[in-house]
């Protein structure tokens, strides 16, 4: 059956089960677009964790690697979002585009990514940020810049004249939606929100349209 689009690409009407790739596809679309049109960081997104006290805490990150299978982020294992995962890997993120005037909210559960692809993305940063990696102890109390300086340049000292291997604290997680929602601004605060749900990962996805 065919489908009218509107100029964003989201459906006219929506409704009904939708292929497995249309809201990965459409989110390619709207990141590439944000890529030409966003001043800093196209792929920042907040991040949203709760632990075993169910209190919310969300922080900005940087998606890294999008596909069929989720949204990528990278972080140290021992930093809140890193605690909070381990008492309840299940994750919540938005990106917002304020240029395009367009958000995508996501939710669904966590996973780890393979070793492989965190050796991957860690040999990929930069020399001082593998360094920083190992000199962090992220989300830790720091009584004074200068001790995370001098860590810094112990580490910097350790690793002199050979590779900096990725710690084993410090991984990708992958969340995997069950819930994904594009919303485009419209006038008068009338915006267009297309969501598309299913029960779980490996379920089909319902389309849908919600008032704004």
């Amino acid at each position: 059956m065919s489908m009218s689009i509107s100029h964003d690409g989201l459906p006219e009407h929506a409704g009904g089960t939708a292929d497995e790739d249309a809201p990965f596809a459409l989110f390619g679309k709207w990141l590439a677009e944000a890529s030409a049109s966003e001043l800093n960081d196209p792929n920042a997104m907040a991040i949203a964790t709760t632990g075993a006290d169910g209190l919310p805490d969300v922080r900005m990150v940087l998606l890294k690697h999008h596909d069929a299978r989720g949204f990528v982020f990278f972080t140290n294992t021992t930093s809140a979002k890193g605690r909070e995962l381990a008492e309840n890997m299940q994750a919540s993120g938005v990106l917002h585009w304020k240029s395009l005037r367009r958000q995508v909210r996501f939710r669904g559960p966590a996973e780890f990514v393979t070793p492989e692809e965190s050796d991957a993305y860690f040999a990929s940063r930069a020399r001082d940020s593998r360094i920083g990696a190992w000199a962090s102890r992220q989300s830790g109390p720091l009584a004074a810049r200068k001790l995370l300086e001098d860590a810094v340049a112990a580490e910097t000292k350790r690793f002199e004249g050979r590779e900096v291997p990725r710690p084993e604290h410090w991984t990708g997680y992958r969340v995997r939606p069950v819930y994904l929602e594009f919303w485009s601004d419209r006038p008068f605060r009338l915006h267009d929100r297309v969501v598309f749900t299913r029960m779980s990962p490996q379920g089909p996805w319902e389309q849908g349209r919600l008032y704004p």
